[in-house]
């Protein structure tokens, strides 16, 4: 009786993805050390910087997650026949979630500088630029999900999706930002970031991800239209918008009942607790996951 399943295609597949992985990962080494201006050792190990690792460890993430769900989705046959195919479509998913990463740095938090912040080891702003970037990962792979972007049209279609869902992060993140203003006497989120309250970055990162999710759940739901923008885009707006909406009332209810008569907000934006922090990061994180596994398809 045999007890290991693996066949030799199935290891050739862990023999390529794990090949790519590496020479991604090295070049994701070589272009953090040329942003930092300095070894990559040097500034983890001598310098200490724990923003500089939580912010490496979520793109060495982002890497090993896209690999790992594009072989899952390719079957080795298609990869070995096409190889082209597969390098394209690894671009094309880096390239998205790259494009994501920077509408977050440029333009939705574009008064924060994220980068030179993490450089000064500042590691709230390391935790939201990380949970913007996995968020990111888990938009893009989703469209991919839904679209498989066989052909032109769907590519377009999925791009055009891909920057509807960025805006609907700008509006989440408004949004944010003035319940946040309201609540601090109008105080600015974006200069709160920079104030290394490590708290707001746990609770940022986990409402980023949690979205990310709701809108993974969203497209899971939303049936695709091979060559419709209009009715993809209608479908798009319509599903994910009410995943958003269920998010908010499930997170909602969940807080009221995990933490009765705590002022999250008091203890969050100016006491630093990161224990709060965790809850609000979990609470977020696994609705959007209970949203997927009810109305994925």
């Amino acid at each position: 009786m045999s007890y290991l399943s693996l066949s030799n295609t199935s290891l050739v597949a862990i023999t390529i993805s794990f090949v790519v992985i590496c020479i991604t990962i090295i070049c994701l080494r070589i272009v953090t050390q040329i942003k930092a201006k300095q070894a990559l050792k040097e500034e983890l190990a001598q310098h200490d910087n724990f923003a500089m690792g939580i912010s490496f460890a979520s793109e060495i993430l982002v890497v090993i997650a896209t690999i790992a769900f594009l072989f899952d989705e390719i079957s080795i046959s298609t990869a070995q026949s096409n190889p082209l195919k597969v390098i394209l479509l690894i671009v094309l998913l880096f390239s998205f979630i790259k494009i994501g990463h920077l509408i977050h740095r440029k333009w939705i938090l574009h008064r924060f500088n994220e980068e030179a912040a993490i450089l000064k080891q500042n590691v709230c702003a390391a935790l939201v630029d990380s949970g913007m970037l996995i968020a990111n990962l888990i938009l893009v792979l989703g469209l991919y999900k839904w679209t498989h972007a066989k052909g032109f049209s769907s590519l377009l279609i999925a791009s055009v999706s891909f920057f509807l869902l960025q805006g609907m992060f700008a509006i989440d993140s408004k949004i944010r930002e003035y319940r946040f203003a309201k609540a601090n006497q109008g105080a600015s989120l974006q200069s709160n970031f920079g104030l290394e309250n490590t708290s707001i970055g746990i609770r940022y990162a986990g409402k980023s991800i949690g979205l990310a999710l709701a809108a993974y759940a969203g497209l899971s739901s939303a049936a695709f239209q091979s060559g419709k923008m209009v009715e993809n885009l209608f479908t798009l707006v319509m599903h994910c918008g009410v995943m958003w909406l269920l998010l908010y009332c499930l997170t909602y209810i969940i807080k009221i009942i995990s933490m009765p008569n705590i002022d999250t907000a008091l203890e969050v934006d100016h006491q630093d607790n990161i224990g709060i922090a965790c809850i609000e990061f979990t609470v977020f994180c696994a609705s959007g996951y209970l949203l997927i596994s009810m109305f994925s398809i």
